[in-house]
């Protein structure tokens, strides 16, 4: 490694590592040094010139962005002159930019708005006519206001380098330059509004928080993402317990401030018309509203006739419920209603990849790895659509540490256009391309190996195996579909699995043996829908259904609970890297309750407080804690940020069923029943163009 640089900065000695920024080395050293085109982590643009710095024996001011730190260097960044010439700027920059400010959406949080408080002129020594463009709509969430622009070309930069879609441009030239969508009119990208998020100004703006309120007017909560498994955290602007925006602009988790469309926009379905505020019962085959406490007493008297009599149980739990929900609802069927017939949705072979690990340490690969390794192979699996925080992280990877990525998919995917090599296979085949790639992998210095559902049962463990006989480090990642797939496994919402991956020993129905079970007596779904996708045999079953939304399983269910969102609850949840981090209360909606509550007090009701103990998350937590492998992680460290699971030390024991392995390949336009009930989602061109989904062209192999 070579020598640190020793310089000086406004009188401070500082040292760096060669070829850093003067920006860069300031900020480390507290020292601010203003600008507005220069974004870490992007290509160098040297725009604005809002950054010029005095530089000892140089005779011109110097743009501290471009500058890199050298020996014996002497930086002022705060003299008369950078003063004047930051005013100056600014007068250029003030000279068409509209004062708007009162109106503007960025008021409050604009840069310009406090570089000219801090920096600028009471009067302007320009008196030109200002151009005026109309705004633009470019999609239902992206906003253009050509007159505010002020060039940085920031969102051009995130748009190209960050996203690797390139939807934006500049056309024309001069004072009459504008940022356009490379796609006419209209923006043909993601949807994920980071060009928004990113401009220092009021030029971008969102569809769906534009004209709402101002940021001092919310409260600000820091949450996880309910939707695909990356675990992205979203900072939720609330007003009135209604959730206005969403960002995470202080990238405070594993995502920075990276968000894809449904992290930054799908929180709609939060107050969507039909969601579900009042409890019901099947009265004469209808639905009928009723109390909260009718229809826990329906409820728990039912269980307890079923249970007494040695009735046949079902539960189905969810892949969006939190941790301490899904813990509390297996530790609820096996001791309070003795039957192991539990199950959910699976969508990645978890459980056989740390059954093929056992015996090693950090074989399971971290959200940071994907920055930070130096070669990916991902077999089956369309990232930037199914993972896109993943494909972010790999993106920035390729762009800042020549990261070298190797794809094997059915069809074209986005990392294909900086792979080192490329295969096409079809789905469930990607093995044969694996012996093509074993020179040049074996030659790597370390891999990270992704998957998908494509991969599963015996291929797990013969991926493994062909890792091993690479002779490098390599790291694995079973991909899963939702918010809380992992932790759903992980808690042990399957009949042969406890939680912490212990053998229960015990015969138990699958979800799809359950729905296919005639003599079943009872079926309790906590935020799941299979009947949407299959009918359930039993006629006599008595069907309880907590959900959001009147889902096909809730209309054929005899007792419906409101449940509340994952943005109105508090716990823990686990992300597809095995990463567990807190959910925060963001919002609250009259009548649901979330499901930990529901379920402690139906069993309050039958008598089992004792057995099941507080239904607090909390002390949930501090159960799981005790019992999960791999989740001794003290609470107020999950509170700072995403904390590794290590459930990799020892052999699983029991070989589970791959054939109940399946994604849903969700792309960055659908979530499940969520993606319904998103406005947002089912707005944009990209959802209602009529494209296959990978599901759909899967199907067609």
């Amino acid at each position: 490694m070579a020598d640190p640089v020793k310089f000086t900065i406004d009188g401070q000695e500082l040292e760096a590592a060669p070829g850093t920024l003067v920006i860069e080395a300031a900020k480390r050293a507290g020292i601010e040094i203003p600008s507005f085109c220069y974004y870490e982590g992007y290509s160098l643009q040297a725009a604005c010139r809002m950054c010029l710095v005095e530089v000892e024996k140089m005779p011109k001011m110097q743009v501290a962005c471009t500058l890199p730190v050298a020996n014996g260097m002497v930086v002022r960044t705060d003299t008369p002159q950078t003063r004047g010439a930051r005013k100056s700027t600014l007068e250029f920059l003030l000279t068409n930019h509209p004062l708007d400010c009162p109106v503007c959406d960025k008021g409050g949080e604009c840069e310009l708005q406090d570089m000219v408080f801090r920096y600028g002129a009471g009067e302007s020594r320009f008196t030109e006519t200002k151009l005026h463009v109309d705004e633009q709509q470019w999609s239902p969430v992206v906003y253009y206001d050509g007159p505010r622009c002020i060039l940085c070309f920031r969102c051009v930069r995130a748009c190209e380098e960050g996203m690797g879609v390139a939807a934006l441009g500049v056309v024309n030239r001069g004072a009459v330059s504008l940022i356009a969508p490379n796609g006419g009119d209209h923006l043909n990208c993601d949807e994920c509004g980071q060009c928004i998020d990113i401009c220092p100004v009021g030029a971008l703006t969102s569809g769906a928080y534009r004209y709402q309120t101002r940021p001092w007017e919310m409260e600000h909560t820091g949450t996880i993402c309910t939707h695909c498994a990356d675990g992205c955290k979203t900072t939720l602007g609330t007003r009135n317990d209604q959730i206005i925006r969403g960002n995470n602009r202080d990238r405070s988790g594993v995502n920075g401030e990276f968000l894809c469309v449904k992290g930054r926009y799908a929180f709609d379905f939060n107050d969507h018309a039909e969601r579900l505020q009042s409890p019901m019962v099947k009265v004469n085959g209808k639905l009928e509203p009723v109390s909260w406490a009718k229809a826990l007493e329906v409820v728990s008297k039912k269980f307890g006739e079923i249970k007494a009599r040695g009735g046949k149980f079902g539960v189905v739990g969810s892949n969006h419920s939190t941790n301490e929900e899904n813990f509390y609802l297996q530790k609820f069927a096996r001791q309070g209603l003795g039957t192991n017939n539990i199950d959910h949705r699976r969508t990645g072979d978890v459980v056989t990849l740390v059954d093929a690990l056992s015996g090693t340490n950090g074989s399971l690969a971290t959200t940071a790895d994907m920055y930070e390794r130096k070669a990916f192979l991902i077999l089956g699996a369309d990232l930037a659509v199914e993972h896109p925080l993943l494909s972010f992280q790999i993106r920035a990877n390729y762009r800042h540490h020549a990261a070298r990525i190797y794809t094997v998919t059915a069809r074209a995917v986005r990392e294909d256009d900086y792979a080192v090599r490329s295969i096409r296979k079809p789905a469930f085949s990607e093995f044969e391309a694996l012996e093509e790639l074993r020179g040049a992998l074996a030659a790597e210095p370390e891999l990270v190996i992704l998957f998908g559902d494509t991969v599963k049962g015996p291929d797990v463990r013969k991926l493994v195996e062909f890792g091993q006989s690479l002779s490098i480090p390599v790291k694995y990642t079973a991909l899963v579909d939702y918010s809380n797939s992992r932790g759903a496994i992980d808690m042990g919402l399957v009949p042969e699995l406890g939680p912490g991956f212990h053998a229960t020993g015990a015969a138990g129905l699958t979800l799809p043996e359950m729905l296919a079970a005639g003599d079943l007596d009872a079926l309790w779904v906590v935020g799941e829908n299979p009947l949407a996708q299959a009918a359930l045999a039993s006629k006599k079953a008595f069907v309880v259904v907590q959900d959001m939304f009147l889902t096909e399983t809730a209309k054929a269910a005899d007792v419906v609970l409101p449940s509340a969102s994952a943005y109105e609850k508090n716990g823990t949840v686990t992300n597809v890297c095995g990463e567990v981090q807190r959910v925060k209360r963001a919002a609250a909606t009259m009548g649901a309750k979330p499901d930990l509550e529901i379920i402690g007090l139906i069993a309050k009701e039958m008598g089992l407080a004792a057995t099941m103990g507080p239904w607090l998350p909390d002390t949930v937590y501090g159960e799981i804690r005790r019992t999960v492998k791999g989740y001794d992680i003290p609470l107020p460290l999950v509170a700072l940020g995403a904390q590794q699971t290590v459930p990799v030390n020892g052999r699983v024991g029991v070989d589970v069923r791959p054939d109940l392995v399946w994604s849903a390949h969700e792309n960055l336009f659908t979530s499940g029943t969520l993606g319904r009930y998103s406005k947002i989602l089912n707005s944009v061109i990209e959802k209602r163009s009529g494209a296959a989904t990978p599901e759909q062209e899967l199907a067609r192999q």
